[in-house]
């Protein structure tokens, strides 16, 4: 598919492979919030809307061609000459879910002419979208056999909105029902493409989500790998609204991180392995965290979001935006990082919908109110059906937990996570049936990504996607 890039507004230029800089692009010329107020004033006016902000970020994405284009084309059997790697084709769709304004924004891509032996399906994190993911999507469907999707959470990107509402009055409840509200959406859609077995890959509150989903609805994932999760440590203040709300955190660096430095590999823990090859080595005595800031901890307990503040401002909200997206995308090449900034600016000034969950699920600084780590053992172990006194239940299945090596995300959660996993195994090994441990296939391993943070994904892709192809052919390797 042709490169194209959306000339709403300007984002920043970033440095060069040689390393030096290049000359900021016009409207980003302050340090801060880097939009002008001109500039500004004319996205929120003139905008491009949400579906073709998205349209232009996809529009990136080499070799891949949209199937409306594909199947009206006169050279489909020539198609090689577009993509070395075999056909490949992408669309977008609404799939409609049951319930009032529900829906789920799907891009999928298939190999044409293939038949479809294996399924992955990836969640982006909290107020994302499925664009986040560009640059994934055509190294990872490279592999003959598998056809994958992506999807945008229900009330975010540029899936349905219907209001968010919790009913539960009790904490436990309260968790069970935000998590419900996502977790569900996921398990109908799944229903809805006929889908009985899939590799499921999430990030941040995706990752977070799609532990919840394992254990909501089991039987029906392959292969479990989390991206920087959410939630994963343990907290002893965050299951508890009647204590103080912890009030450290390195999340203030999704906000204010450079993320050209991030990329350069300028190593923040030193217990972190930056080769994802080799064995991560296990972080030591914890480390201080940075204070979060006072007032990020009380927006938080308020159920404040940040997009409200986007919408609230009107014209100011693209120069917002823009201090964030001119931070958290400038290792990128200039054209690529105005059309993130024009697809954020895009689903952040939506209505507030799924955002909303956040609280219910997480505390401040992204500790789990009820933590992964005490229930992510029960993955891949639950019971799926009992017939006539026969109780059959799941016997393990891979997970994989990536972080970068800048990551604010604390490694120490996903080694605490593993070993869980771990313990997990040996005791269904030591106490299963025979039939129990032949078909034993719990595994569990911690990655570093190296010269990467938070969105490890996007920040060194190259490596990320290595990283997936890997798994992505070792399940494939297994199912033959």
């Amino acid at each position: 598919m042709a490169s194209q890039t959306s000339n709403d507004t300007q984002a920043p230029q970033t440095v060069t492979q040689q390393g030096a800089p290049e000359t900021t692009g016009p409207g980003f010329r302050g340090p801060l919030f880097p939009l002008s107020y001109k500039d500004a004033a004319y996205q929120w006016w003139t905008g491009a809307t949400p579906v073709n902000a998205e349209r232009a970020v996809l529009s990136h994405i080499p070799y891949l061609r949209e199937a409306a284009e594909y199947f009206a084309s006169e050279d489909q059997d020539k198609s090689s000459k577009f993509d070395p790697f075999g056909t490949r084709i992408w669309k977008t769709q609404l799939v409609k879910l049951p319930g009032k304004n529900r829906a789920l924004n799907e891009y999928s891509v298939e190999r044409v002419g293939e038949d479809v032996k294996e399924t992955l399906v990836m969640l982006h994190g909290y107020g994302a979208g499925l664009g986040f993911f560009y640059q994934n999507y055509e190294p990872l469907t490279r592999i003959p056999g598998w056809r994958l999707y992506s999807l945008d959470m229900l009330g975010m990107g540029n899936s349905s909105r219907p209001p968010f509402k919790i009913h539960a009055t009790d904490k436990r409840g309260k968790i069970s029902e935000a998590e419900a509200w996502f977790v569900d959406a996921l398990e109908e859609w799944r229903i809805e493409r006929k889908i009985e077995k899939f590799t499921l890959l999430g990030h941040s509150l995706g990752g977070y989500l799609a532990v919840s989903y394992a254990l909501k609805y089991p039987g029906h994932l392959k292969k479990l790998i989390l991206a920087s999760p959410a939630g994963i440590p343990e907290n002893p203040y965050a299951i508890n609204d009647d204590l103080p709300e912890p009030d450290q955190s390195t999340m203030e660096a999704e906000f204010t991180a450079d993320q050209q430095s991030v990329t350069e590999g300028h190593t923040t823990t030193s217990t972190r392995s930056s080769n994802s090859s080799s064995r991560p080595t296990p972080p030591g005595p914890p480390q201080p965290l940075r204070r979060l800031r006072p007032w990020l901890v009380w927006l938080w307990d308020a159920n404040f979001s940040p997009f409200s503040f986007v919408r609230n401002t009107g014209p100011l909200g693209p120069k917002f935006v823009s201090g964030w997206s001119s931070r958290r995308f400038n290792h990128l090449p200039e054209a690529e990082a105005r059309s993130l900034h024009d697809y954020s600016f895009s689903i952040f000034k939506q209505k507030g919908s799924g955002e909303y969950a956040l609280p219910y699920l997480l505390a401040p600084g992204a500790y789990g109110r009820d933590p992964v780590v005490n229930r992510i053992h029960r993955v891949g172990r639950q019971v799926i059906s009992e017939e006539e006194g026969r109780t059959i239940r799941e016997t393990g299945i891979p997970i994989v937990m990536m972080y970068g090596e800048n990551d604010w995300m604390d490694v120490a959660g996903g080694f605490a996570a593993e070993q869980k996993l771990n313990d997990a195994r040996e005791k269904s090994l030591l106490s299963g049936t025979d039939e129990e441990r032949a078909r034993e296939n719990g595994q569990a391993r911690v990655v570093v990504i190296s010269k990467a943070g938070h969105h490890l994904y996007l920040d060194n892709s190259a490596e990320f996607n290595e990283v997936m192809k890997k798994e992505m052919e070792a399940t494939m390797a297994e199912g033959k």
